[in-house]
């Protein structure tokens, strides 16, 4: 029996995480998933599996926390909000129904000045629509308005 993806739970870079649910999801592409070994940040050698850009459309009965989410922005601002505000979508995990998990790393390029480490991405570009659903793009040559202009 072949395992089926329940839904994604993104980690910022500081650490906090949203979870969504398949059927919050619509429109999702993930271009070109790679694997590569290393070492993140002096760790233990391990799997990385980078993928060259990430495109999603998220309804709005996304915008909440779940209870096994750690996010304080998202209690205070709303999950929509939150990921306009701080473009810092790290990487994510995708959740499947027997329990297994694959974790998806994005392109980044810190938009701090050089010296300096921020926490937002330059290739993260994020919109809510006038219907109430987010969309966000992370991607090095395009943005979410170049991907979804129909949607604004």
């Amino acid at each position: 029996m072949a395992k089926e993806m329940t839904g994604f739970r993104f980690y910022f870079r500081n650490k906090e995480t949203w979870t969504i649910k398949k059927e919050n999801i619509g429109d999702l592409w993930i271009k070109q998933i790679t694997t590569s070994f290393g070492r993140i940040n002096g760790g233990e050698f391990e799997k990385i599996n980078p993928c060259e850009a990430f495109k999603i459309e998220i309804h709005e009965e996304a915008d909440h926390v779940q209870t096994d989410d750690i996010n304080l922005g998202g209690l205070e601002l709303g999950m929509f909000e939150r990921a306009l505000k701080y473009q810092d979508i790290e990487k994510m995990v995708i959740i499947f129904d027997n329990g297994e998990e694959d974790l998806i790393y994005f392109p980044y390029k810190d938009k701090a000045t050089p010296g300096q480490e921020g926490l937002d991405n330059l290739y993260q570009s994020t919109k809510i629509s006038a219907e109430g659903k987010l969309y966000i793009v992370i991607d090095p040559t395009k943005t979410v308005t170049d991907i979804y202009s129909d949607k604004f």
